[in-house]
């Protein structure tokens, strides 16, 4: 048996998400509200606060894009709906998804397809 790595000081944990059209999806996730560093031509990242973000990436396969979930829990659910409702994204991005909040037995969920296909769960327990 190995000794197991402590984790807990972690800061935080930044998935990687590709795209197929990289400067729309730069567009998409501005619009949502998240703050763009970019870090090259080929890679930004996109922050919800200083813990909380995830790289966006000029690489595409669709197989790929199309089996991504991200999973980000917030407070206020509702709310959260009005505001991506207010945004118009199914009008801007026609690939774009938004559907109702589901109350499931852990709590409830609104679920947003990006115009690549990655689906979030924007979740509240």
């Amino acid at each position: 048996s190995y000794p197991k790595p402590d984790w807990s000081a972690t800061s935080s944990l930044r998935p990687f998400i590709g795209r197929r059209d990289f400067a729309q999806s730069r567009t998409y996730y501005q619009a949502l509200g998240f703050e763009e560093v970019v870090l090259g031509p080929k890679l930004s990242l996109f922050k919800v606060n200083e813990h909380f973000s995830f790289h966006l990436q000029d690489y595409y396969v669709k197989e790929w894009m199309e089996n991504s979930m991200v999973f980000l829990v917030v407070d206020d659910l509702s709310f959260r709906l009005s505001q991506v409702e207010a945004l118009n994204l199914t009008d801007r991005f026609p690939l774009a998804k938004v559907s109702p909040i589901r109350k499931e037995e852990w709590g409830s969920v609104l679920y947003i397809q990006d115009p690549c296909g990655v689906l979030w769960h924007i979740a509240a327990f």
